[in-house]
């Protein structure tokens, strides 16, 4: 990451996420944002995942790869939609918003990553510190840097991205994917 964020713009930040996310909630259309009112930065394009907890557990994860909007606008974003459209879990409701935990990663542009034999992939990537994105024609999926500390071996870690992304655990073993990585500043909520 070229230079994080100052504490001042992570507590931006996160208001917006967390206003994005009660309106959203609460079936609220957000407010349009007056990104002259906040810090130069948060209008640059960025890509940004927004991970939602309840009690430790995760509540919604949603975010891009790409940048096509200013910072703050893609954490307000990711934020409804984490809450909202994760496929994985029923919408967040008003009486879990207490509970919720919101931690943002603002993600370095993916970076492809050149391998030639399958079976080196695992030692190329860096556990607890890279993201990865595996692409397989239209099939894409990838897990933040966080991931690892529930997936710490590169095996495993790869195994279950290829289920994420539709395939079998083994796919990556005999089938040659296009691979790409990338790192994050994160930051959460105060509990």
């Amino acid at each position: 990451m070229a230079e994080t964020l100052t504490l001042e713009e992570r507590e931006i930040l996160l208001c917006l996420a967390r206003q994005a996310l009660e309106m959203g909630v609460h079936n609220q259309r957000l407010t349009p944002l007056d990104l002259e009112t906040i810090p130069p930065r948060l209008r640059e394009p960025c890509v940004t995942f927004v991970t939602l907890t309840r009690k430790g557990e995760l509540r919604g994860c949603v975010g891009a790869l790409e940048p096509y909007q200013p910072l703050a606008e893609d954490v307000r974003e990711h934020a409804v939609a984490a809450a909202l459209q994760d496929f994985r879990f029923p919408p967040v409701t008003p009486h879990e918003l207490p509970e919720i935990e919101i931690e943002i990663s603002r993600l370095t542009p993916p970076e492809p990553l050149d391998y030639t034999q399958l079976e080196e992939l695992p030692s190329r990537i860096r556990p607890g510190v890279d993201g990865v994105v595996l692409r397989d024609g239209l099939r894409r999926a990838t897990f933040l840097p966080q991931v690892w500390e529930k997936l710490p071996k590169p095996e495993d870690f790869l195994g279950q991205l290829c289920m994420k992304m539709g395939v079998d655990a083994g796919y990556w073993r005999y089938k040659k994917l296009q691979v790409s990585t990338y790192q994050v500043e994160e930051f959460h909520e105060r509990g």
